[in-house]
């Protein structure tokens, strides 16, 4: 099994519209969509859901008001400022500055302060005509993206096992933080959709470095290429200065953004400039992993 991470430094480029054009293309692929802060791979790929689960989240602390006697210990020592005395001189904690981090519970003389598990988000198993699915729904302002990633990329890496599938093909997500980290897990290769604008070129060598970190191979594409030709040669130009293999250039097209209303994945929509690039694209990154 061969595993492919698509990345892209920041977000906008076109990653999801590459992987869901890679997932028709790809021989019984197995998926999985890792940009779980904003998944939406699935509005590409149509999936029924099979199974599915809680994903847990950070600690919150529950305080028993009748154990607690407002010593304000927790207080000093919660360096979020999370917690506070009311004015009955009981200590009552703030949802969204807790990081779940549990010293209030260990530092509370009266033992008032216990954690209790808190529900993050949803994690699926789904089916979709080109194979097997696994993606996540991160609940609102929730937090540890990243121990969700690693949930979905185990699943689908399970799913690939039992299925001997050829490909992985991994939705990452943006930027290079630990969700892209987590996300690159036992990668054989990564695939970074980049456009041609000062920012993406920026966010592009940043990731690029992050996968030459972590000793990962990476190809570029350069997405809407021809809306700015000389940002497009800055970019080819960094790729042979970093030793990054560039795989294609994908032209701007109408029939993208068309594609995307319609929830059908390029290569499926029509058989324009856009979708000849990434069939190239897929032809060259194929070859070399």
């Amino acid at each position: 099994m061969k595993q492919l991470v698509v990345i892209s430094g920041k977000g906008g480029t076109g990653k999801t519209t590459v992987v869901g054009a890679l997932a028709a293309l790809a021989e019984r692929p197995v998926l999985a969509d890792c940009d779980v802060d904003a998944a939406d791979l699935h509005l590409l790929l149509a999936p029924d859901v099979q199974d599915e689960g809680d994903f847990t989240g950070p600690n919150n602390p529950v305080i028993d008001t009748e154990r607690c006697t407002g010593c304000g210990v927790c207080v000093e020592s919660c360096v979020f400022d999370a917690l506070a005395l009311d004015d009955n001189d009981v200590a009552r904690f703030d949802e969204v500055a807790c990081e779940g981090c549990g010293l209030c519970s260990h530092v509370c003389p009266a033992e008032a302060i216990t954690l209790r598990p808190v529900i993050a988000g949803r994690w699926f198993v789904s089916q979709t005509r080109f194979g097997p699915l696994a993606h996540a729904k991160l609940g609102v302002a929730q937090e540890n993206s990243g121990k969700l990633v690693s949930l979905v990329r185990g699943k689908a890496a399970e799913l690939a096992e039992e299925r001997d599938a050829p490909w992985l093909l991994v939705d990452g997500s943006p930027g290079i933080g630990c969700p892209v980290i987590a996300s690159l897990a036992g990668a054989d290769a990564v695939l970074i959709v980049t456009e041609p604008t000062l920012s993406g070129k920026s966010d592009m060598e940043r990731v690029a470095r992050l996968a030459k970190h972590f000793d990962i191979g990476a190809f570029v594409c350069v997405n809407k290429w021809d809306i700015n030709e000389d940002v497009t040669r800055d970019i080819e130009a960094t790729c042979k200065e970093g030793g990054y293999t560039l795989v294609g250039r994908i032209p701007y097209d109408a029939a993208v953004p068309r594609s995307i209303v319609e929830g059908v994945p390029l290569v499926e929509f029509d058989d324009g400039p856009a979708a000849q690039a990434v069939r190239s694209l897929w032809t060259a990154v194929a070859a070399a992993v």
